[in-house]
């Protein structure tokens, strides 16, 4: 991969007659009155009596053909607030000088400034440049008004140009409180300012690289906009091919709906779903590259837009269980899959949704469901590696999205193949351990016991309600009369599902880690129809007893959860 990464302090960034973009159809400026101080604090923290000896800016990403002139990918914000902090200086300084004597120092001290970090005299040309360019809806106000200290608009302006002005006079009576009328201590502050602010810079050589960064950096948890990389790469796609304005207007406000909508963190989760619901899988790694060569003019990236917005919906929904566009039914499952942290089926559940919706509501609901036992089976009790899970998924994805599967009965049936066999998965129930110290452990396994207890009695219950909890036999902290468990078995048995019954909150505080003896009445009396049984079944407790139950759970677990072919 073709980059360079360095550590430039702003002094460094700004200076031999290097220039920065921001591209045409980034993020507008957003950064509040929150940012700023934030930004100040750090500032300010340089200075003092035992001031810091650097701060650090984060990442700023980069991409050039020729590294003088630059495309702002990642860091715009930062270093826009840091241009605006330099004209801020600049002002206050102009405002000190003496109007009639060009050669004050302070104005000498302001053309420094503003030749240093703000613009240059282009020696071919003579054309002043400034060293940044903004993206296009924000770089007419800051060239027009804000560079040359023109007297500012407060009418007629966009939110992002507010907040342009706003920064610019904020930062301003921060450094007039701060230095006074004393110009030389302005000058003094920005010039040791620039030399202690240094960021870490990416620098690329288009976008494939600058996708494969963010990519990079976001799986070690340095959240960056790669899905702002996404929009101005497909928007410049469309302005090639001139676009009318309106039209682009248009689909900027759709793309900002969707992102809107989702949250900028998950939209690129979002995408990858979306597309491996209608194409051929891809990793991660490999989206953007594959985007790209198959997104290459004006009316793909049109269609691939819609596309999205009219998915983004349904995906958010898929991973909210309590949206009101689902069934009670399609619910109950959803939050099963939330719960068993499963995600690998989201693409194929987005392309049946969309296949199934109209036609056959109720054909959705039965796909879904074979889904969730899939998932129970496949990664809750099998822990079966996804890869190949993940490959079916998106074998059946594309048929749906293409029509190339006739109905319900023959999707479900597409399933086949990663759903394990009744012995397979009884075997592997028969040997469950889950941890209850975790807490999505704990969910699940109030869910698989609720289950069996409702196939036992027939009856409906509330696996969530406060007022019944998990029992384990073998307590977690077992004290007298339980000899009969070494500390090896103790370790292997306490969390095995043999192990773990259902008991009403109050009775199971009450026998804490009291022997079996003391517990079996107790067991005997309960409501559930398990708990009882396990009493009426079993005067000791052994390891074979904790594995002849389990057997038994295994196959009652087997009739409950399965898909007719």
């Amino acid at each position: 991969m073709n980059f360079n990464t360095t550590n430039n302090t702003f002094r460094q960034l700004m200076s031999n007659g290097l220039s920065y973009r921001v591209p045409s159809f980034q993020r507008d400026y957003s950064w509040s009155a929150d940012e700023w101080d934030d930004l100040w604090q750090d500032v300010v923290g340089l200075f003092g009596a035992d001031p810091e000896p650097a701060h650090y800016m984060g990442y700023l990403v980069l991409q050039s053909a020729d590294n003088r002139e630059f495309d702002v990918i990642d860091g715009q914000q930062r270093m826009t607030t840091l241009s605006l902090l330099m004209l801020a200086a600049i002002s206050h300084l102009t405002d000190l000088a003496a109007p009639e004597d060009p050669e004050d120092p302070q104005f000498r001290r302001a053309r420094q400034l503003r030749g240093n970090y703000i613009g240059y005299l282009d020696p071919v040309s003579l054309v002043p440049r400034s060293k940044l360019t903004l993206n296009r809806h924000d770089d007419g106000f800051y060239q027009n008004y804000l560079v040359p200290l023109e007297r500012l608009p407060r009418r007629g302006l966009s939110p992002s140009e507010h907040l342009l002005r706003r920064a610019f006079a904020w930062f301003r009576e921060r450094i007039r409180e701060y230095c006074g009328d004393d110009g030389e201590a302005v000058a003094r502050f920005v010039d040791t300012a620039v030399d202690k602010l240094f960021f870490t810079v990416i620098t690329v050589t288009d976008e494939l690289n600058a996708f494969t960064v963010f990519e990079t950096l976001n799986a070690r948890g340095v959240r960056l906009s790669a899905t702002d990389l996404l929009k101005n790469y497909l928007f410049s796609l469309i302005s090639r091919e001139s676009a009318h304005e309106s039209e682009i207007r248009t689909l900027e406000n759709r793309w900002e709906d969707i992102v809107g909508f989702l949250g900028s963190e998950s939209f690129p989760e979002f995408l990858r779903i979306f597309w491996n619901s209608r194409n051929r899988l891809v990793r991660k790694f490999e989206l953007f590259k594959t985007i790209r060569g198959q997104v290459r003019d004006k009316a793909g990236a049109f269609a691939l837009i819609r596309d999205m917005d009219r998915h983004a919906r349904v995906y958010a929904a898929l991973r909210s269980p309590e949206n009101d566009a689902w069934t009670m039914q399609e619910r109950d499952s959803l939050a099963q899959l939330q719960m068993f942290n499963v995600r690998q089926p989201l693409a194929v559940l987005l392309a049946a949704f969309d296949r199934f919706e109209q036609e056959d509501r109720t054909g959705f609901e039965r796909f879904l469901r074979a889904i969730i036992v899939v998932s129970f089976r496949y990664n809750v009790i099998c822990g079966r590696q996804s890869n190949e899970q993940e490959m079916l998924y998106n074998d059946i994805a594309r048929r749906l999205s293409a029509g190339r599967i006739a109905g319900v009965a023959e999707a479900i049936g597409a399933l086949r193949p990663v759903y394990p066999s009744d012995g397979e998965f009884r075997t592997a129930f028969a040997d469950k351990t889950l941890r209850t110290t975790s807490s999505r452990n704990k969910k699940i396994v109030r869910f698989i016991l609720f289950r069996i207890e409702e196939h036992l009695s027939g009856g409906s219950l509330d696996f969530e309600s406060a007022r019944y909890g998990i029992e384990h036999v073998l307590p977690e902290n077992p004290g007298a009369g339980w000899e009969q468990f070494d500390d090896r078995q103790r370790d292997a048995f306490t969390y095995r599902l043999g192990n773990l019954t259902l008991l009403r909150t109050t009775a199971n505080r009450d026998l804490g880690n009291a022997g079996f003896d003391e517990k079996r009445p107790v067991f005997q009396a309960s409501e559930f129809l398990a708990t009882s049984k396990l009493a009426q079944d079993y005067d000791v407790w052994t390891v074979d007893t904790v594995r002849e139950r389990q057997n038994r759970m295994a196959r009652q677990a087997t009739g409950i959860w399965q898909v007719q072919f």
